[in-house]
């Protein structure tokens, strides 16, 4: 099955809620479904990709979404030392059988070759290197290069832009992503519980500075690399940066919803 959607890398310089915006969007609303949205924070096992990759695939069934969003390098756990992981290791498999059975496109987290700390999009047909982080925190620049352009992934006419973690807090980042033409601003983090508002406060940013949706999943429970209580707290927020859903602390924990 080849995947359904189209990858954009070229930077050209409830009835009461908000819609989508669609004004950017090839052939406006009517070309187009509702998209099914979902962000997870699955219980991590660090360093441990076949116990993460049977997590994740639970949370891709239980989501019955179109795109599912998991934490930064979730497959591995915040692990700056962790092997990388290739687009086809098997024990990716039974997340690829997951994606294919529920027709999801999962947007997951892991160190990919070439030093890069990446979110991969799987599906039904398997993964592919989807996007590497921009911006890196001061210790991930010890071992990982930065990725060097953003991306927008085209998914049922709905784009979708991608980020990871630090990423968010860089206006910049959000500027040359909404460049592309964006829906959604879909984005993996890590913080730490006594951190959690600025995961509020950098979505709210970006949803009212670009008029987009944004979709973040955020690490809950204990992650490794010295994150023994992550924040959970995932969410979706609406193109005025108003909180439209969203999980409690628990790892575990998910939210799906319907926008457009």
């Amino acid at each position: 099955m080849r995947p359904r959607y189209e990858v954009i890398l070229r930077v050209d310089h409830g009835a009461d809620r908000p819609a989508a915006r669609n004004d950017r969007t090839a052939g406006g609303a009517e070309s187009r479904t509702r998209l099914r949205l979902a962000v997870a924070q699955p219980p991590c096992v660090p360093l441990d990709v076949a116990a993460n990759a049977e997590a994740h695939a639970a949370a891709v069934r239980a989501a019955c979404a179109r795109v599912v969003v998991f934490p930064e390098l979730s497959l591995t756990g915040y692990e700056l030392h962790a092997p990388v992981v290739s687009v086809d290791d098997p024990r990716l498999a039974p997340l690829v059988e997951a994606c294919a059975e529920a027709d999801t496109l999962a947007l997951v987290g892991a160190p990919v070759a070439g030093d890069h700390i990446a979110m991969l999009a799987v599906t039904g047909g398997g993964a592919t290197v989807a996007y590497r982080k921009m911006w890196l925190g001061d210790a991930e620049a010890r071992r990982f290069r930065p990725g060097d352009t953003p991306v927008v992934l085209d998914v049922d006419g709905w784009r979708v832009g991608l980020a990871i973690c630090r990423d968010t807090g860089v206006a910049a980042h959000a500027a040359r992503t909404a460049a592309l033409g964006i829906d959604v601003y879909a984005a993996g983090v890590l913080e730490s519980a006594r951190d959690a508002a600025v995961t509020e406060q950098r979505a709210h940013r970006v949803a009212t500075a670009h008029g987009a949706w944004v979709a973040v999943a955020s690490f809950a429970g204990s992650t490794g690399g010295g994150y023994t209580e992550a924040a959970g707290r995932s969410g979706i927020w609406t193109p005025n940066g108003e909180v439209y859903a969203r999980a409690g602390t628990a790892e575990g924990e998910s939210i799906s919803v319907a926008i457009g």
